[in-house]
């Protein structure tokens, strides 16, 4: 499958990374984040607030990615022959007004409604964000690009849910919901004026979405996402029973968080030339920190090396997955194939969360490594006979 774009990249662009461009799709990463989870450090004030148990405050959070899960594929499809920076300033404008409407809502239902339609936003962003990013450079930065961009979403995780938290706590809950939706007006400006426009797809030369699903690698790519995502949360959900007694969950979830920002970097600066060396090592690295708990959590020591193994690898992981979809599908059927990843990612998360909720009921946190580390064994067996199409060896040229 050809990885250039029917709209190639400006001369000016291809020479160097066009950060301007690449820190508004971070910042627009950063506010999709920041818009779904927020609510879930903000239980108790809403809750007061909306007149309702925090249970339900909960629920904003639940129908906020049922929605993106639902509407990124069919809403993605349905806007595939519009002009893509019209369709993202639409976006983040309709961010900028349901975050607004958040903030000033005291009705439950109303705030429930438009944190539904906040959902619908954010699956047709994330289908839309690392295909933008590889239409904006040269082909041996498109990693790079990615990179930056999906660095957003652990900015938003390790600094942003946090301060948001702060910020609510000394003016209320409505300011952190009214400052997004500030910065999402002022997204618009900003993307408006930074990111280049490029076309839709006409109808008469777009792949239909079946066909897309059928392109070299894109199965097998979707496939390891799956497992990755599904090993992945099986633990990292129920990180606080398996520290419980060894270290605070609050240190253990610090020492991922830092780890994951390395593990972005580190990705950022081996993804152009060793996308499928890089997953592989973090694969590897995956499983020896699953190993290593299963065999010695217990000891603290091996715990915070295990976590921030663990972290490093997995940071990098989501955007040498994006990467190697972009590949496979190339850039003019980035936004569809992205779709895709987007509910497969979001079923593995679901599917891991369920997994080690049965897995902690029924055998404890200690089984939890190990429910993980056949999974990531069988990501890195895929990855390694994935070595044509989805994760292909480089050339002896590059």
């Amino acid at each position: 499958m050809p990885a250039t774009s029917t709209t190639p990249a400006p001369a000016a662009e291809t020479a160097k990374l066009p950060l301007g461009g690449l820190s508004a799709l971070f910042a627009a990463a950063f506010t999709a984040v920041m818009t779904e989870l927020l609510p879930a450090g903000l239980l108790p004030q809403m809750s007061q607030a909306l007149r309702v148990p925090q249970g339900a405050v909960g629920f904003l959070v639940t129908g906020y990615a049922v929605a993106s899960f639902l509407a990124a594929i069919p809403v993605t499809a349905a806007l595939r022959g519009l002009r893509r920076r019209p369709v993202l300033v639409g976006v983040l404008a309709g961010f900028a007004l349901l975050n607004a409407v958040t903030a000033l809502s005291s009705s439950y239902p109303l705030t429930f409604v438009a944190r539904l339609l906040a959902g619908v936003l954010g699956g047709t962003l994330w289908a839309m964000l690392v295909g933008y990013a590889a239409r904006m450079v040269a082909e041996e930065r498109r990693g790079r690009a990615v990179a930056i961009v999906s660095a957003g979403i652990t900015v938003a995780l390790c600094l942003g849910i946090p301060a948001g938290t702060a910020l609510a706590g000394t003016f209320g809950w409505r300011a952190p919901f009214a400052l997004l939706a500030a910065g999402a007006l002022a997204l618009v400006a900003w993307v408006s004026f930074k990111v280049p426009d490029f076309p839709g797809e006409p109808a008469a030369t777009r792949l239909p979405l079946r066909r897309v699903t059928t392109l070299p690698g894109i199965r097998t790519v979707l496939a390891v996402t799956l497992v990755v995502l599904l090993a992945h949360q099986a633990v990292y959900t129920y990180l606080a029973p398996l520290a419980g007694g060894v270290a605070r969950t609050s240190v253990v979830l610090l020492v991922f968080g830092v780890a994951t920002v390395a593990g972005i970097w580190i990705t950022g600066v081996l993804i152009d030339r060793r996308l499928r060396a890089t997953l592989l090592a973090a694969l590897v690295l995956v499983a020896a920190a699953m190993l290593a708990l299963g065999l010695a959590g217990r000891s603290a020591a091996v715990l915070l090396v295990a976590v921030a193994l663990w972290g490093a690898a997995f940071g990098g992981a989501p955007t040498l997955l994006q990467t190697a979809l972009i590949g496979a599908s190339g850039p003019a059927n980035a936004d569809v194939a992205t779709s895709l990843q987007t509910t497969v990612y979001n079923a593995g998360i679901a599917a891991g969360s369920l997994t080690g909720g049965v897995v902690l009921e029924t055998a404890g946190a200690g089984a939890l490594p190990w429910t993980a580390l056949p999974l990531v064994a069988a990501a890195l067996v895929a990855v390694t006979a994935a070595r044509r199409h989805a994760f292909p060896s480089p050339s002896p040229a590059g």
